[in-house]
């Protein structure tokens, strides 16, 4: 007969997540158990059962199911089974027979599992220590939120990121120039937010035509799961509110700024952070303001956190650029004629710093720089610097303190970041080649009726349904759009030279060839994209995928990583306007316009997919136009009226407003388009100067701190070229079941494995999994291609499952060693600091999970500092599950001793460790605090709320700090054995 009695309680090997188990019956054959918390019955096999009885000893802690606890401190054995002696809470003296102790009881604390019997992998048990160990060196790391996304290494978006991540609840405006990339540092800060804890929900507001794009961005950079809600999509809620069905929540301005409905909705929720891309449209002025700025206003009265996106603060004026302001703090910006008087001072303060550098050589700088101060701590800074005997040392320090002084203490440089190409640099040379071909019959038939009849064009835009001056500009979408016109008898592109031209130039290896790089080409609309495939194909026998917004987002990423590869890539890629938009193939140095568009602010966008920071080469911008045609006038408006294809300028909008009308008049009339390009260069060349001057001068010198994103960008550079990381996911795939695959070029498919444990972010059983690589270049070059690094969702899931699981935190191994007798006995303890905090808090930048490893061998000695973990997990040997629990079951008094000692030992750790951690926290806090109490004397840019925020989470980190305790994780029993064993 077995040991089995019915009312004795075992627990399940296999399925611990059952709970306490009691035998309800034993036969000769099988013995059947009740597992009551999760109401499952199982029966085994008598002889093979996998259970394990549950044993407890002096000093643990039981539940009965009654709900009253009792503390062990004796036990007796009645016919069978244990009744336990102890006391209650209250300290009475009471029984508690085994079979009234709790079901729901769960053995997930390393102690309570070891004693009950059971053990875990040796290769579980090491990996749990090592992902606490890398846990807590990456979550000190100062680049923790911002080495995980697939970014380039650009100073003036780290520095933003990390300047305003830093901050309590941040309210920004981010107003970099087109192209130097807004919504990357958005995303940036959002993701530092949610992954530090500081953030938990946030709503992100774009125009309608910018959805996708935000939705792509922030997945595939970010690997941010944002959930994109519309009218279908919340009607699809009921009466719920849809708003609440995410924690990020992606939605259109247009659609939202028109449903008051949806929009107390949106106001009704709980949000850490707004976004609003595009910003100034938001329509305010004294006397009255839009919708849509009275809806983003009522949910900036609510959300802590706010970022404000747009690349022409003042587009619509300085009263405009004062509303986005007035919407991030009402109480700093409140009058606008007092912000209008400051406007004035910005650029004495520019001008004072540029004298910084003329000093001490040209003494009468001095007093333009000592106009703008009054400060005693200024003007010995200025003393100095303007002092011939001190040294160049002195010089140096003086003149940058006073300089980041006047930064920080004028303008609006803390809730608005303004970063210029100028200032920037790195950005490479834009050569633009003009092709002039002659206008095919076809075409020309058509425009010479438009220049002689004015009734023909209305009576084209009715019949074709196009709009103007679309119909002149594009003339294969005119041409298709005539099909009963009897000489309309073929193809647009059997007869379009531009297409002959296309081909001849993919073909010629000389200087004004393709045929040393990839091409990527964009026409205005999506059938002439697919009718230019065509003509390539049957023309010139030459393959080109099509990029457009018809295709789905797998068939993008196929298309564009058919581009990118460098070796059997298709040399051409042909794109509609819209399917590019937010795609990146700065891998290429060939853009080819087979059509312009007719706002700047597009033609931007297609320069854009090339021109980004890290392009290594000169970008050639080739455009074929007709002779004398409405779209040679275009180009001349575009190159003579605004430099457009030399580098962005931002102010397209602008233009296009005050002279779209005029333009799209003078196509037709090339004495017209004299007067226009004329007018349309004095507004550029105005605006320009204007921008030059003053704040935009103050904002430029603040928006990026060089030393400061040096700094951010070593410690990212530490954490991407980790060895560690590798190591650390090979050991975890193999233990969770996931299937790794080398495909070459540092690139690996992972996909589930027959035995794969579930809900690991991307991969699901039946599914294909996908392909990720270490490096960020080739992250970066190929979109398909996922960035695996320490943020990583997959990682980040592994180790969150390890550390809050019970995954490992047991173990049983053999040691065999020549000096070592046999039958001796080792436990290695691993104990981690426990410091409950709220997550806002972010204390693990100052006291991240700790480890505290304490090694004891049978007679209590400490062998911690002689044998290394890793030296000693070396010489281990795996023993089989049943063997372990007879050692552990024939050990039991032993290991409790044990386990008492070596917490007695690690508790010696815990105050140097504690006290570490505070000086961590003060040295950090308490100078920024300094400096934000003495900046808010004369910036009132700094709130209130920031100052007392910050005061608060400094005494609520030195009181969780304070209260940081030693808990048990992690305990593995080793057992020598003899060189004959």
């Amino acid at each position: 007969m077995s040991d089995f009695s019915p009312g004795q309680r075992w627990i399940s090997d296999g399925e611990t997540e059952l709970g306490l188990g009691t035998i309800l019956n034993v036969d000769p054959r099988s013995v059947t158990v009740l597992f009551g918390a999760s109401q499952e019955t199982r029966t085994y096999s008598n002889r093979q059962a996998p259970l394990t009885r549950v044993i407890f000893g002096n000093g643990d802690r039981l539940e009965a199911a009654d709900g009253w606890h009792l503390t062990v401190d004796d036990s007796k054995e009645v016919a069978g089974l244990i009744i336990y002696l102890g006391e209650d809470d209250q300290g009475e003296r009471r029984e508690l027979p085994e079979a009234r102790l709790a079901d729901s009881m769960q053995f997930d604390q390393a102690r309570d599992r070891l004693l009950s019997g059971q053990v875990d992998r040796n290769d579980w048990f090491d990996l749990r220590f090592r992902t606490l160990h890398h846990y807590h060196r990456v979550e000190q790391n100062p680049a923790l939120g911002l080495s995980g996304p697939r970014i380039d290494l650009i100073p003036h978006q780290l520095y933003i990121a990390d300047e305003v991540a830093r901050r309590h609840a941040p309210r920004v405006l981010l107003a970099d120039e087109v192209g130097l990339g807004k919504t990357i540092e958005a995303g940036l800060i959002l993701h530092r937010l949610l992954l530090t804890g500081r953030a938990e929900r946030a709503l992100i507001l774009v125009p309608a035509s910018l959805t996708h794009q935000w939705l792509v961005e922030l997945l595939r950079r970010f690997a941010l799961d944002v959930t994109l809600l519309d009218e279908q999509q919340s009607l699809a809620h009921g009466e719920t509110n849809p708003f609440e069905s995410g924690q990020l929540v992606l939605a259109s301005q247009d659609w939202l700024f028109a449903n008051p409905e949806r929009q107390a909705q949106a106001e009704a929720c709980e949000w850490d952070l707004l976004i609003v891309d595009e910003a100034h449209h938001l329509d305010w002025h004294p006397e009255h303001s839009g919708p849509g700025y009275r809806c983003v206003e009522r949910l900036a009265a609510r959300v802590p956190g706010m970022l404000l996106l747009t690349a022409t603060p003042e587009q619509m004026g300085l009263t405009s650029h004062f509303a986005r302001l007035r919407l991030l703090d009402p109480d700093r910006y409140h009058s606008l004629e007092r912000f209008r008087e400051e406007e004035q001072h910005y650029v004495e303060v520019a001008e004072a710093i540029d004298a910084l550098e003329c000093l001490p050589q040209d003494a009468d700088e001095r007093v333009r720089v000592a106009a703008v101060i009054d400060e005693p701590d200024s003007l010995a800074l200025l003393d100095t610097l303007a002092d011939p005997q001190a040294g160049p040392e002195q010089h140096v320090t003086a003149r940058d303190q006073l300089r980041d002084q006047l930064l920080d203490r004028h303008g609006t440089g803390r809730v608005m970041f303004r970063n210029s190409r100028r200032h920037v640099g790195g950005f490479p040379e834009r050569c633009l080649h003009v092709s002039r071909l002659e206008l095919p019959a076809s075409y020309r038939r058509v425009l010479r009726r438009l220049e002689r009849d004015e009734d023909y064009l209305d009576e084209l835009l009715i019949e074709t349904g196009l709009d103007h001056p679309d119909v002149l500009v594009y003339p294969d979408v005119m041409y298709r759009a005539q099909p009963h016109d009897p000489l309309n008898t073929e193809p647009w592109w059997q007869f379009d030279p531009r297409v002959t031209w296309l081909l001849e130039r993919l073909a010629d290896t000389g200087e004004d060839g393709f045929a040393d790089g990839k091409v990527l080409l964009i026409a205005h609309d999506r059938e002439t994209a697919l009718g230019l495939a065509e003509g390539l194909r049957v023309l010139g026998g030459l393959h080109a995928p099509v990029f457009h917004e018809g295709l789905s987002l797998v068939e993008r990423d196929r298309a564009a990583a058919a581009f990118a590869d460098e070796d059997e890539g298709c040399q051409v890629l042909v794109c509609s306007e819209i399917g590019s938009e937010g795609r990146n193939f700065q891998f290429c140095r060939h853009l080819v316009m087979f059509d312009l568009p007719l706002h700047p602010d597009q033609l931007e966008q297609r320069i854009g997919r090339l021109d980004r920071i890290g392009q290594r080469h000169a970008i050639q911008i080739h455009v074929p136009v007709f002779a004398d045609s409405p779209g040679e006038r275009l180009l001349r408006w575009y190159r003579e009226g605004m430099d457009a294809f030399s580098a962005p300028h931002g102010i397209g909008s602008e233009i296009y407003a005050a002279f779209g009308d005029a333009l799209a008049e003078s196509l037709l009339d090339a004495a017209s388009l004299e007067d226009v390009i004329t007018e349309t260069r004095m507004l550029f060349e105005a605006r320009q100067t204007e921008r030059n001057a003053g704040r935009n001068r103050l904002l430029e010198l603040n928006a990026c701190r060089f030393d400061r994103a040096e700094a951010v960008i070593d410690a990212i550079r530490e954490l991407d070229e980790d060895r560690a990381l590798p190591r650390y996911l090979d050991q975890a795939l193999d233990i969770f079941g996931v299937d790794s695959q080398e495909l070459g070029r540092g690139i690996v498919h992972l996909q589930p494995g027959s035995h794969m444990l579930d809900g690991l972010p991307g991969l699901v059983q039946g599914e294909e999994g996908f392909s990720a690589t270490y490096s960020r270049s080739r992250a970066l070059a190929r979109d398909d291609v996922q960035r695996l690094s320490w943020e990583h969702p997959l990682v980040r899931e592994i180790m969150g499952r390890i550390l809050d699981g019970a995954m490992g935190n047991t173990a049983l191994a053999l040691l065999k060693h020549p000096a070592i007798p046999g039958g001796r006995l080792m436990v290695e303890l691993i104990f981690s600091t426990h410091c409950p905090a709220p997550r806002q808090l972010h204390l693990n930048r100052f006291l991240p999970p700790t480890a505290v490893r304490v090694l004891l061998d049978e007679s209590g000695a400490n062998l911690s500092g002689k044998v290394s973990f890793t030296g000693l997990s070396k010489a281990l040997k795996k023993v089989r599950k049943a063997t372990a629990r007879d050692l552990i079951r024939s050990r039991h008094d032993q290991l409790r001793d044990l386990l008492d000692q070596g917490e007695a030992e690690a508790e010696r750790e815990l105050p140097s460790i504690v006290e570490a951690a505070q000086s961590r926290m003060r040295r950090e806090l308490d100078s920024e605090l300094s400096r934000l109490e003495a900046l808010a004397h004369h910036n009132p840019a700094v709130r209130e709320d920031e100052l007392k925020a910050q005061r608060e989470e400094r005494a609520a980190l030195d009181a969780a700090i304070d209260s940081t305790r030693l808990r048990l994780d992690a305990v593995r029993v080793i057992v020598t054995v003899g060189e004959d064993d």
